[in-house]
């Protein structure tokens, strides 16, 4: 009955999220994120001096990444961080997906990619740019990691390392991007432009991040324990999955700017409006994921989402455990509820509510409908 009502508002089954992976502090790939959040096990840990020089005394950081050592050498001399991270999420997806997949990844054509971020990463726009004012004339940077500064550059790496020819985008958003890339990812598959999609964010953990992070805390916000990683999903039109197959159906992702103002009324909002164009009751509602940014931000949150769900759905937060990844949090949201999801048959059929709230006041929330 919930497919008949979606499949009657759109004229067509929701697209489905056929895969996952994930690059996190639990390590490399679906497994280790699936055993971490299951086990609810922190990976704060502490930073060394002679490695970092940020004022963070822990984070949460993917054990050992390298991206020479992730990727191989060939091709990876000037790629940064957040771009290994990246290219090496996308490689476990296209690598780990083909067991829940519609139909195998071919030579790449029309399958494109989505990938949210903040800033890129901003370790490589400060040393570049400081580059050009330390260095000899005539400023003699570096050519080949110019590419780094910009902040596309890490999904451009992504479709070039494995010959994705399909739309190619990023997505800032902040906290949203996940959600938002996920959105995006499904209008290129309603409008044709894709066959398929990978959609996520990635954040790296960098000394400038670490700066830019403290010099722009508000009044009201803790120090917060920074996390990184990557959390890739793979979007696909509802026709191609087999009856039985597949993760979760995309029902519906709705956006909104809350601006300076609480965003309790745009949060609310969002959600009844997601949850009324679908059809789904909120006795439905398996679980919910929440944000829980730092600030007041994450008080409203938690405050509308026990309100519009006073049945107490399960509720699901990976923040104090991976700590702030930031534009990627979202994604790591997203990809919680799916590993969480196969471990719980009262999941099956039901739905789970992703929010996402931005302190800069974009709020976005996602509904996914297990299968």
């Amino acid at each position: 009955m919930e497919k008949a009502v979606t499949a009657l508002a759109t004229g067509k089954l929701p697209p489905v999220i056929s895969g996952w992976s994930a690059v996190s502090s639990y390590g490399i790939g679906r497994d280790s994120f699936a055993e971490g959040v299951r086990t609810g096990r922190s990976t704060a840990t502490a930073l060394t001096d002679e490695q970092w020089n940020g004022p963070d005394e822990r984070a949460c950081l993917v054990p050992g990444f390298s991206v020479r050592e992730a990727l191989g050498r060939k091709g990876t001399r000037s790629m940064d961080r957040v771009t290994g991270l990246a290219v090496t999420a996308v490689g476990r997806l296209l690598g780990e997906d083909s067991a829940h997949s519609g139909e195998p990844v071919p030579d790449g054509s029309r399958v494109g990619l989505v990938l949210g971020t903040n800033t890129g990463s901003a370790q490589s726009m400060m040393d570049f740019t400081r580059d050009t004012f330390t260095q000899d004339k005539p400023f003699h940077v570096d050519p080949s990691r110019f590419p780094n500064t910009v902040m596309n550059c890490a999904a451009g790496q992504c479709a070039i390392w494995y010959g994705l020819k399909g739309p190619n985008l990023t997505v800032a958003a902040g906290r949203a991007s996940g959600l938002q890339a996920l959105n995006y990812g499904r209008r290129l598959l309603t409008s044709g432009r894709a066959r398929s999609v990978l959609c996520g964010a990635a954040e790296e953990y960098s000394d400038a991040r670490s700066w830019l992070e403290h010099h722009t805390r508000g009044a009201q916000e803790h120090p917060a324990l920074l996390g990184e990683g990557c959390a890739m999903v793979r979007l696909v039109p509802g026709e191609a999955v087999a009856d039985g197959g597949g993760l979760a159906d995309l029902l519906r992702v709705e956006t909104a700017v809350a601006g300076e103002q609480d965003v309790s009324g745009p949060l609310t909002r969002c959600v009844e409006r997601a949850l009324g164009r679908v059809g789904v009751d909120p006795a439905q509602v398996w679980a919910v994921a929440p944000s829980t940014p730092e600030g007041a931000g994450a008080t409203a949150e938690r405050d509308v989402l026990r309100r519009l769900f006073p049945d107490g759905p399960r509720w699901l937060s990976q923040r104090e455990l991976i700590g702030d990844t930031s534009a990627a949090s979202a994604a790591f949201q997203i990809v919680s509820v799916l590993a969480l999801a196969q471990d719980d048959p009262a999941a099956s059929g039901r739905v789970a509510v992703i929010t996402s709230v931005d302190r800069d006041g974009a709020v976005a929330v996602a509904l996914l409908r297990l299968r």
